[in-house]
């Protein structure tokens, strides 16, 4: 694999260690801030907005400069944003800095995927895409830990201040290894528009939308589940949070793996056993050692489905695909948005720190049986363009004679 693809990789490790790391800081946020934790949790979902609305902002407004000079801008904001975050007096500025980092989020997953997937082969490009969001799963692994035991020790501003930091190494690192890849020429943005005709573009980011969502309506809220329900320490919300980590990290690379070998089979299994493992979460979650099984196979089986929705929106805007890929990267976040605001309501409605993993299991359902319709209207049109051209030419009569 190119040594591109680690400063890609980098860069994937800042975001991913302030997107998720807020989840294990929720209570001492909180707190801080005199707000009750579903409150907290807009921290969560406005990042997640600001995700989705970022990604074809960011996208559209860097198509005038080389994909790597806009890699480096982007990741210019996520350090602002984080600073902001550290150092926000009021909770509203809290929200603002997370806001701002999160415009640099779906742009720089959906630009360096498309630049992953052309610095490989053609039957390496989910590899290579996995190998990107390796820096996102790792994060989990160690940035997202060593974030939260940071943040229950000295304050939760400390974190922010060294994720921005992380932010300049994963600058340097995209200006010293990315190539500078130009804009593809006779690409303009109504080309990149038009991908978003192709059902099976939208269908593939509806099943971002709600499978990654389901994941998130569980993960949100993991630290006051497994504290109040399951009965762990508050310090020990770290290392719950490492064994996700090491699932995502695992989920990921055996998605991008089968990925490229059987897309759509990899999205039935991965759907369809996170939707099982949700619900039976809302078990397991009162036992200590069932609970930490169930998050690892939740980040395995969650980011499993990653890199094949993301390698299928590529294939299927074929030609132009940077707009769709940010976007996609955006519908993951406008599930994680979803989610975290539904398992906010039903928290709040009394049903119990647990109520959102049904919320997660009812939204990998649904994502499975888009995955289906998609594979079905898929044969569908493949059986029209394949039939035999005698069935479409009219048989000549045969010569009557008198």
């Amino acid at each position: 694999m190119p040594l591109a693809l680690l400063a890609l990789a980098i860069g994937a490790f800042g975001i991913g260690t302030t997107e998720f790391v807020i989840m294990g800081l929720l209570p001492e946020v909180a707190s801080d801030y005199g707000v009750s934790i579903p409150t907290a949790g807009y921290l969560v979902t406005g990042y997640a907005l600001g995700v989705m609305f970022g990604a074809p902002l960011m996208t559209v407004l860097g198509t005038k400069v080389s994909r790597k000079r806009m890699l480096m801008l982007l990741m210019g904001l996520f350090i602002v944003g984080n600073l902001l975050s550290a150092v926000a007096p009021v909770f509203g500025v809290m929200l603002i800095g997370r806001i701002v980092a999160s415009l640099a989020h779906g742009a720089f997953f959906g630009i360096g995927s498309v630049v992953a997937a052309d610095l490989v082969a053609p039957d390496k490009k989910a590899g290579a895409i996995a190998m990107m969001f390796t820096g996102l799963t790792v994060a989990n692994v160690v940035g997202v830990p060593l974030g939260t035991l940071v943040g229950q020790s000295v304050g939760w501003r400390v974190t922010f201040a060294i994720v921005a930091a992380l932010g300049v190494v994963g600058l340097a690192g995209i200006a010293k290894l990315v190539p500078d890849m130009p804009k593809q020429e006779g690409v303009h943005l109504r080309h990149e528009l038009a991908a978003f005709k192709n059902v099976q573009v939208l269908l593939a980011m509806a099943m971002t939308v709600l499978g990654f969502g389901g994941v998130f309506a569980a993960i949100t809220y993991i630290a006051p589940m497994m504290t109040h329900v399951a009965g762990f320490a508050d310090g020990s919300v770290t290392w719950l949070l490492v064994l996700f980590g090491l699932g995502m990290v695992g989920g990921n690379l055996v998605g991008g793996k089968f990925a490229d070998r059987a897309l759509m089979p990899m999205l039935y299994v991965s759907l369809g056993a996170l939707a099982v493992v949700l619900a039976l979460f809302t078990l397991t979650a009162h036992s200590k050692i069932l609970a930490a099984v169930t998050i690892a196979l939740i980040g395995a089986l969650g980011f499993a489905t990653v890199p094949p929705l993301q390698k299928r929106v590529l294939d299927q805007a074929h030609g132009a695909p940077t707009l769709a890929s940010a976007v996609n990267i955006g519908a993951f976040n406008l599930g994680n948005a979803l989610s975290a605001w539904l398992g906010g309501l039903v928290i709040s409605a009394g049903l119990g720190y647990t109520a959102p993993n049904w919320v997660g299991a009812l939204l990998a359902a649904a994502a499975l049986v888009l995955a289906f319709v998609s594979a079905g209207l898929e044969r569908r049109e493949k059986a029209s363009a394949a039939v035999p051209a005698s069935e479409t030419v009219a048989p000549q009569p045969a010569a009557v004679h008198h």
